[in-house]
């Protein structure tokens, strides 16, 4: 069966589904901190490899890291949408940001918390490394950019986590 037909057999296109769609929706989810945008990218992801089944390429990578590729873009491609949208007046100041949520009661729920508030570039490659496991090679893949940025990316962004957390435990705002 190819890969074309793979995506329009309905059982095989589910068992696709169910394989790749929790990845893809922490991902978003990571970086929406938003259920509602996150259920809508992730959705979108899967109807658009539905229509355009010829552009992935087994022969250039895994279709997880492809598919995280694809969510990238629609969040990508969402920021700048909403951003288009802002009134001119500048009372509404974000675009994507993390989602209000009470003050964290654990380690766990401290380091979300930091990731959440760290720039998008950073907060991008720790989600596709840290929390996702994608090698370096993969997060380039996904992220448009090539390892050694990931790594400098990473590094930098395990800096600013290190110093929030280190913060929050003297007790000072994330």
């Amino acid at each position: 069966m190819t890969w074309s037909e793979t995506i329009r057999d309905r059982e095989a296109f589910t068992a696709l589904y169910r394989s790749h769609h929790p990845p893809v929706y922490r991902f978003l989810f990571s970086m929406t901190g938003d259920h509602l945008v996150t259920a809508e990218l992730t959705q979108d992801v899967f109807v658009w490899l539905i229509h355009h089944p010829d552009r992935f390429d087994p022969a250039r990578g895994e279709l997880g890291s492809f598919l995280l590729g694809v969510a990238r873009k629609f969040l990508l491609r969402r920021g700048r949408d909403e951003r288009r949208l802002i009134p001119l007046d500048g009372e509404i100041g974000f675009v994507l940001q993390p989602a209000s949520r009470p003050a964290p009661d654990s380690d766990t729920e401290a380091l979300r918390a930091a990731i959440a508030v760290l720039p998008e570039r950073y907060r991008e490659i720790v989600v596709l490394c840290d929390l996702e496991g994608l090698s370096y090679e993969d997060a380039a893949a996904v992220a448009g950019c090539v390892a050694g940025t990931v790594r400098s990316r990473l590094h930098r962004a395990r800096q600013l986590l290190a110093r929030k957390l280190a913060l929050r435990k003297q007790g000072c705002a994330l």
